[in-house]
């Protein structure tokens, strides 16, 4: 049995890190609906990208849904803990040492801490770097979705995107600078960026409640 996981927890079980349980996880230690639902755009932009790269790599079935999975999960989790410890000192380190505790897998682990730009982690895996393109973002294409009279992402273009951008005043949380080093880390033009993970939020708007 690998030595990160506790004495209580059996090979067997260290197998059943799965969508399921990521969303138990972030459920228990997450009671805002908003942040639920930034983990579930963030979760629907990286799965995008998780399909496209997996049929790029023509991977075989079961390989596929395991590598979906695993940025499922990691996408979902990203900011488990931030409700309970919200400060740069504590975020997301702590909620990392948790899934460290738990046995989650290590790749999880290393692009949870590595889309926290002050964490000194590097991304360096197609993961690592997806989650990161889409935390800011994602969360961009929902403030320019609940802006709209019909508050419905269907109704978002690409050109009011990429002018919401240029406004500071607008979503000023969003680190305009992430969103522009996430597409280039991908190696992706900023516009096809945003467009694809626009796409696949807005197949998923009635999940995201948008």
């Amino acid at each position: 049995m690998p030595d990160h996981l506790p004495a209580t927890v059996t090979e067997d079980a260290a197998h059943r890190f799965t969508r399921e349980a990521a969303w138990v996880l972030l459920t228990e230690w997450t009671a805002s609906e908003s942040l639920r639902k930034h983990a579930l755009a963030v979760e629907t932009c990286v799965v995008a990208y998780a399909e496209q790269n997996a049929d790029a790599l023509g991977l075989d079935p079961a390989s596929r849904a395991k590598r979906i999975e695993l940025y499922a999960c990691t996408a979902l989790l990203h900011d488990f803990d931030y409700e309970r410890h919200p400060s740069m000192e504590e975020h997301p380190f702590v909620g990392v040492s948790e899934l460290a505790r738990l046995g989650w897998p290590a790749a999880l682990r290393t692009a949870i801490l590595g889309h926290a730009g002050y964490s000194g982690v590097p991304r360096v895996t197609h993961l690592d770097k997806t989650l990161f393109a889409c935390d800011e973002l994602s969360g961009f294409l929902t403030a320019c979705a609940l802006v709209k009279p019909s508050r419905q992402i269907a109704d978002v273009e690409l050109a009011s995107v990429r002018k919401k951008l240029k406004d500071k005043a607008f979503a000023r949380g969003v680190s305009r600078e992430d969103v522009y080093q996430g597409a280039a880390e991908l190696g992706l033009d900023l516009d096809a960026h945003i467009a694809f993970c626009l796409a696949a939020m807005q197949q998923r708007a009635g999940i995201l409640g948008l």
